[in-house]
């Protein structure tokens, strides 16, 4: 037993020996010989094969914040890699981590780590949205235009959106909210004048321009969260007080009459009257073949 071991470990020497002889010199000697990235898995990667998502969903940098990760990373080297995907052998695209990518060009490194991940174009943009919602450092108006962007162009719904990201589809419905807000508004909350309960309460004003004149009281007076919601709510009383004035306006024989119109003609008539029995008819049409449809309902004849 004992001599068919020797023989087996003896044999062993002998083949590593064979192995040394064939090995090209420079493993003899110790070098190292440099392997192709894997196609997927974490590589180091040089800097200049690697290129920027043009769908970044980010747009804003803030330089000191750059400054100061770029010596860290002089200091200490990149340690969370980026993550990219190959397009052909010597060059990537970058999916997320754009601002580590930056830093490091800044600390002029010549190569980092990266996860190499198998993706076409609309996984790679996918993913680069979803990871980048995911960062605390995006401002609340970049995360609402990206979940925009995967609800437009992958026709993904908000629950789902909430179940890949980890958030409730309240959180969701919030900041979809803020897009509805006027551009003024939005770059307020990108440059940090109001907060995100600031914007969320202000985007409960429909109209734009009023939108605009609360948001320049809500700067003026140094107002908080809960005072804007009272703010807005002032602002959007008139509104429905109005409403409610015009409907009470109008007699239940007027009522009436409008709802003759309305079933006759297809169409949400809307009609008005005054106390002194002045008054008007409204009748919206959505196209060319609809206004002929209700032209001849009413029996009109071209001259």
């Amino acid at each position: 037993m004992a001599k068919n071991q020797k023989k087996a470990i003896g044999k062993g020497i002998r083949a590593l020996l064979n192995n040394m002889e064939d090995a090209p010199s420079s493993e003899k000697k110790g070098a190292l010989v440099k392997k192709p990235a894997a196609k997927t898995g974490v590589a180091m990667l040089p800097l200049s094969a690697i290129e920027v998502n043009p769908s970044q969903p980010r747009t804003q940098f803030d330089e000191d914040a750059l400054s100061e990760l770029a010596d860290s990373i002089r200091m200490h080297g990149l340690i969370q890699p980026i993550t990219v995907r190959r397009l052909n052998a010597k060059s990537y695209q970058l999916i997320s981590g754009e601002r580590r990518l930056r830093a490091s060009k800044i600390a002029e490194l010549k190569e980092i780590p990266a996860y190499i991940r198998e993706a076409d174009d609309r996984q790679m943009h996918e993913m680069a949205l979803i990871e980048n919602i995911q960062r605390e450092d995006l401002n609340a108006i970049e995360i609402a235009v990206s979940y925009q962007m995967l609800i437009d162009e992958y026709k993904l719904t908000q629950e789902t959106i909430s179940e890949r990201v980890g958030k409730k589809r309240s959180t969701i419905t919030n900041y979809l909210r803020l897009l509805k807000l006027h551009t003024d508004i939005q770059a307020g909350l990108k440059n940090k004048k109001i907060s995100m309960g600031h914007a969320r309460a202000l985007a409960g004003i429909r109209d734009l321009i009023t939108q605009c004149t609360a948001y320049e009281e809500v700067i003026d007076k140094n107002l908080s969260v809960r005072e804007t919601e009272d703010l807005v709510k002032k602002y959007n009383k008139p509104l429905k007080e109005k409403k409610e004035k015009s409907s009470d306006t109008l007699s239940d024989e007027y009522l009436n009459v409008q709802k003759n119109l309305r079933s006759r003609l297809g169409t949400k008539v809307v009609l008005k009257a005054n106390d002194k029995g002045k008054g008007q008819i409204t009748i919206p049409f959505t196209s060319v073949d609809n206004l002929n449809d209700i032209l001849d309902l009413i029996g009109y004849q071209e001259n």
